[in-house]
């Protein structure tokens, strides 16, 4: 009796239903930006993130659960941006006239986070389908409804 396995590797994903608190830059300067507070970004902004939409990442999963692949793969979107652009983003398409203020870097942040999907496409056929834009203003959404409705509650540490 063997089991199947099959390793993905996962690369940043957001979309609604997310924690509006894990830390992470999405959540953070949707908050920011939807609170009409200063969107932070640390050092000068010129690091770059991938970000790929939860619809994307399961289609990447039931994609690899289904293929015969055993090797890990990687499952992003391997289009980047800086933070820098991905602030102004935010900004945008929240609609607020927050202002951009850098702080000090963060000790080990990496300058780069770009996934190699060469062997999803390749094995699996998968690529992401949802642009950034599309998906950023669909969990905009998410947390604008979340906050009206005074859902969210923080996440605690017990």
């Amino acid at each position: 009796d063997k089991v199947a396995v099959r390793v993905a590797r996962i690369f940043n994903t957001y979309g609604p239903r997310m924690h509006m608190d894990d830390g992470r830059v999405v959540s953070n300067f949707i908050l920011q930006a939807l609170r009409n507070e200063t969107i932070t970004v640390y050092g000068v902004g010129n690091q770059t993130r991938s970000f790929q939409y939860v619809s994307d990442l399961v289609d990447g999963l039931i994609a690899l659960m289904a293929s015969n692949y055993t090797q890990p793969i990687n499952l992003g979107n391997p289009v980047e941006y800086s933070i820098k652009e991905f602030a102004v983003m935010i900004k945008k398409l929240v609609g607020g006239n927050n202002p951009i203020e850098q702080t000090a870097a963060v000790e080990d942040d990496p300058q780069r986070r770009k996934p190699d999907i060469s062997r999803a496409k390749h094995y699996l056929k998968w690529e992401p389908k949802v642009s950034l834009e599309v998906g950023l203003k669909r969990t905009i959404a998410y947390f604008r409804e979340v906050l009206a409705e005074n859902k969210w509650k923080p996440l605690t540490v017990a």
